[in-house]
């Protein structure tokens, strides 16, 4: 099970491209972030990009802008081979904290054999609440206990390690971590799932 945005997609590039300059990019992201991890019951997708951009003092054509390139997103380097190595050893799915549109045209972009795609919309509430890891578990049916959690962001970390799966932090961009969970496995890039699965 991977997040999708952040484990599998370069989405800081396009954030950063939108928002002007890495600096500004990031600092929208940051506070995207802040407000998904504390919105509880699902918050339009697109609502709380426009909010975090507003934040941080971002003009409003940013939000609109960043839906209408979505397609503009980009796998990191090994992300098909990746895929497409472990397509043939085990189900694979996603879980986003996206839209429904938006969070199921970036997996289609990224790959076409997942089994699953729950998005926050569909679940009903943000990672790292609960139900969208137990909806993929169960839409897998798989024990959490025998799935991979391959994390994008720090909060997936202790979210996906509170259902009891063993969690592999693909963290890319060297983000800190959040809250007491260790992941089982922290790395700066996907090569190594290849021999673990």
């Amino acid at each position: 099970m991977f997040d999708l945005l952040t484990a599998l997609i370069d989405s800081w590039s396009l954030w950063d491209s939108v928002a002007g300059s890495p600096e500004r990019g990031r600092e929208w992201r940051g506070r995207y972030l802040e407000l998904t991890y504390g919105a509880g019951t699902y918050r339009p997708y697109e609502e709380i990009v426009a909010e975090a951009a507003r934040d941080v003092g971002l003009e409003d054509a940013v939000a609109p802008e960043l839906a209408q390139r979505w397609q503009e997103l980009e796998p990191w380097a090994e992300a098909s081979e990746v895929l497409t190595s472990l397509a043939g050893k085990a189900r694979l799915a996603v879980v986003t904290n996206c839209s429904r549109t938006l969070g199921h045209q970036a997996a289609t972009q990224m790959f076409d054999n997942f089994s699953v795609v729950i998005t926050a919309e569909e679940a009903g509430c943000y990672k790292p609440a609960r139900r969208p890891y137990a909806m993929t578990l169960d839409a897998l049916g798989v024990p959490a206990e025998r799935t991979l959690f391959v994390a994008g962001s720090p909060s997936d970390v202790p979210g996906a390690s509170a259902l009891g799966m063993p969690v592999y932090w693909h963290n890319r961009i060297g983000l800190p971590g959040r809250g007491d969970a260790v992941p089982n496995y922290h790395e700066r890039s996907l090569h190594r799932l290849v021999d673990l699965v």
